[in-house]
């Protein structure tokens, strides 16, 4: 993006660098928990021990949540003194007793009888953005907030074990990740563009404990005690050009609304959220020592279920269901609230690939093909010609008959053209995370349309794949090849991809884009001369790695099964017949999950979001039947969705 869309402002980049700093010098990272009869008290340190902060929670209510932050600040030892005096008050009824060490509170939640602690008791570092630590949990713990003299005979409820249960299979330890200083559920240009309270950002789509903080957030009016859980992928590996060392990172943060399974999360709801949304970020930098400038680059795409009204019935007779198409929005409302909230979140132009089938058989996917062509025709005739959806269809099954190469480089196309529109996000930085130059970053909405004359129009690129590749070159010009004077770039629209599930050719269409990115990432950076990298490149191989193991984390959460990667396994040369068993056992694996044990993994993403909260007297979850008959009643989220 050209570069005189930043405006240079020396107050507000320092209002920005002031909070950063703030922020970093006033998280803790670790806590200890001791209790008496009546109280627990949290103890919570900075990272240097410099000072310590005391938490009270309330023992005696068995049914309220009662939380007072002492507002004082304390040395170590004055920290020791204050303990000591607790214990000595309280040797009556037992003194002051050591409970564990954590890490963090994920939150609070109450089902039946009392409330209920979640402690992250043990974590793994996992990356390091800058020289802001990425940690995943290791291990947690639930600990009832009442003392075991005034918890009701409802603690130990048939009822209340089996929702205890039930919440327990939400595992924590796998794919989970947070960070004390950095903002992990944002990309790295809203971090470095934007100035939002913690508060703010804990309502935001993709922290997924949210309805669990919401609680001791209300309390406190601050996020120093808890943690903001995302939920997705994080890899971070060191990989070399040429002698010179950078660091790759690929990001996928999955989004809280309209979350569940496979079967039971299709398409769009009423809101305009979409099954299965996933941002995907791909961060590069080279690794340099603290204190010296470093430069950064980012670029973020997007997966999510087609946004139409549409369902798959669960089958134990069928792999492949048919699949149901509403009529019910006949005018395309939920799908234009869909699209308006991505200009929300990533700016103008949205790119869309869809890349289901276009012929079959007996229509299934084809069904869907067509009307999602009506929805975009019906919402482009209320927008100006510059700010209309790009849609482009592109069978990939039909083209992945060939060889894998081909597939991949008609996408490579496809992906260059996209980022030739959006552009990707680059900057300089001083040290950690601070712009070196005094800019004020423009949100999405301060960029002015003409910084994009390259713009055009792309509304049906005609299904023929070769004559696709003439609609995508000259697209070396996203970049300044000037690595003496490289003002910042940014990032503003997004390509979208969909498949039917969005796992699996969705996968390898965003393994095109992040490659055709990270060409241009490490042109930028001055890594690589050109801003292309070959298929046959080391590289490519290694990107491929990421992708795949992002693209096998996502379906397992999605879909019960690892991602079917035939495409990538050909490419790689592997044995077709070997190929082919693992694609079949991958589909017996998945329709098992999904016919099997999808209903319970819906029920305790719907508690631990708090969808569904259960309440004395009322029917439990496990009564109500099918995800559908109670999807949004019983404390529905109804606080601001679309983030900022």
């Amino acid at each position: 993006m050209e570069s005189s869309a930043a405006k240079y402002c020396c107050d507000n980049i320092n209002n920005h660098e002031s909070s950063s700093q703030s922020q970093t010098s006033t998280c803790m990272q670790k806590f200890r928990l001791y209790e008496t009869r009546s109280n627990f008290y949290m103890i919570g340190r900075d990272k240097s021990r410099t000072y310590w902060r005391v938490l009270k929670i309330d023992r005696l209510d068995p049914s309220e949540l009662n939380i007072r932050e002492d507002s004082t600040t304390y040395t170590e030892s004055e920290c020791s003194e204050l303990l000591r005096r607790i214990h000595e008050g309280n040797i009556s009824t037992g003194g002051l007793r050591f409970v564990t060490i954590c890490y963090g509170i994920v939150g609070f939640i109450k089902f039946l009888g009392p409330y209920y602690m979640l402690l992250i008791t043990k974590r793994r570092q996992i990356g390091s953005i800058r020289g802001h630590n990425v940690y995943a949990v290791s291990k947690t713990e639930m600990i009832p907030v009442p003392n075991a003299t005034v918890n009701s005979s409802i603690a130990d409820s048939k009822d209340e074990n089996r929702y205890k249960k039930l919440l327990c299979t939400v595992d924590l330890t796998k794919d989970f990740f947070f960070s004390y200083s950095y903002h992990v559920m944002l990309s790295l240009q809203k971090n470095l563009c934007n100035n939002e309270p913690g508060q703010v950002l804990y309502e935001t789509m993709f922290v997924w404990n949210e309805f669990l903080t919401r609680g001791i957030r209300s309390h406190l009016q601050n996020t120093l005690w808890t943690v903001a859980l995302v939920y997705g992928f994080f890899k971070q590996a060191t990989l070399s050009v040429s002698g010179r060392d950078f660091k790759l990172t690929l990001i996928a943060r999955r989004s809280r609304h309209y979350a569940g399974t496979r079967y039971l999360k299709r398409g769009v709801n009423e809101k305009g959220r979409v099954a299965n949304d996933v941002e995907t970020e791909q961060i590069v930098f080279e690794d340099v020592p603290d204190g010296l400038p470093a430069e950064v680059t980012s670029v973020v795409q997007n997966r999510g279920s087609i946004p139409l009204f549409w369902s798959q019935e669960t089958s134990r007779l069928n792999l492949k269901p048919d699949i149901i198409l509403s009529k019910k929005d006949k005018n395309y409302e939920a799908t234009r609230l869909h699209f308006q909230n991505l200009v929300k979140r990533y700016g103008n132009p949205i790119i869309i690939l869809n890349l289901i089938k276009t012929q079959e058989k007996k229509p299934r996917e084809s069904i869907l093909r067509q009307e999602f062509a009506n929805a975009i025709d019906v919402i482009n005739k209320d927008l100006s010609e510059e700010n209309r959806l790009r849609f482009l269809h592109w069978d990939l099954h039909k083209y992945s008959r060939s060889k894998a190469t081909n597939v991949l480089l008609l996408l490579g196309k496809v992906a260059a053209y996209a980022l030739m529109l959006t552009g990707f996000f680059y900057c300089r930085l001083t040290s950690t995370l601070k712009p070196e130059e005094c800019v004020a970053w423009p949100s999405v909405e301060n960029i002015d349309d003409s910084d994009m004359s390259h713009h055009k129009y792309l509304n049906n690129v005609n299904e023929d794949a070769y004559r696709l590749e003439g609609n995508y070159s000259g697209y070396n010009n996203i970049t300044n090849g000037n690595h003496s004077l490289k003002p910042p770039t940014f990032q503003r629209g997004v390509l979208r991809t969909n498949c039917i599930d969005c796992l699996d050719r969705t996968n390898v269409a965003q393994y095109a884009y992040g490659l055709a990115a990270l060409g241009h990432q490490l042109h930028a950076l001055g890594i690589k001369d050109t801003p292309k990298i070959d298929l046959n490149d080391p590289l490519a191989d290694n990107l491929m790695g990421f992708y795949e193991r992002m693209g096998d984390t996502l379906a397992h959460q999605y879909g019960g099964s690892a991602a079917h990667n035939k495409i990538f396994q050909e490419r790689r040369g592997q044995w077709r017949a070997a190929t082919q068993s693992q694609e079949f056992f991958r589909t017996l694996q998945r329709y098992y999950s999904n016919a099997y044990m999808d209903a319970e993994k819906q029920d305790a993403i719907n508690v631990f979001l708090g969808h569904f909260q259960p309440q004395p007297g009322k029917p439990a979850l496990w009564e109500l039947g099918s995800d559908q008959h109670y999807r949004g009643r019983n404390g529905e989220t109804t606080v601001d969705e679309d983030g900022r």
